[in-house]
């Protein structure tokens, strides 16, 4: 399947992991996975077997979840050319220009941070203001702002 960011998702169930560079610079990432069905829904299960239990249906994103979710969708918009500026988009959804800047700076964050948000895992004490507002480049740096 192949998705308009230009990345190209297979499954198979089989086979060892890879990442693979090809001339022109794109990386194919082969992960074996497997398929289950567990009360009535898909889990996807590495070939040891372990797995991530997937989150309640009935459960709402929380804000920062939502927060991520705007930065990443907003991004995307401007590598597949919906949008040609911050401010475009910012006037398309009406909002604040400072607003979509924020966001679109969660999608810096390193991925355990990013797994924290989607586990709503984050120390309590963590606000969107500390990690959208100007976070660290370093990953290293993000986890010490924010203490992990």
């Amino acid at each position: 399947m192949s998705k308009g960011s230009g990345f190209k998702i297979e499954m198979s169930q089989s086979g060892d992991s890879s990442v693979v560079e090809a001339s022109n610079g794109q990386l194919s990432i082969s992960v074996p996975i497997n398929l289950k069905r567990r009360s009535g829904r898909q889990l996807i299960t590495l070939p040891d077997g372990s797995s991530h239990e997937p989150r309640p249906w009935d459960t709402d994103p929380t804000p920062l979840q939502l927060a991520l979710a705007r930065g990443h969708c907003w991004l995307a918009m401007l590598e597949t050319g919906q949008a040609k500026s911050l401010r475009e988009i910012a006037e398309k959804e009406g909002v604040d220009n400072s607003y979509v800047s924020r966001m679109v700076n969660l999608t810096t964050l390193a991925p355990d941070i990013v797994e924290a948000i989607l586990d709503d895992q984050l120390p309590p004490t963590v606000t969107l203001f500390d990690l959208a507002v100007d976070p660290p480049k370093l990953w290293s740096e993000q986890r010490e702002k924010i203490g992990l």
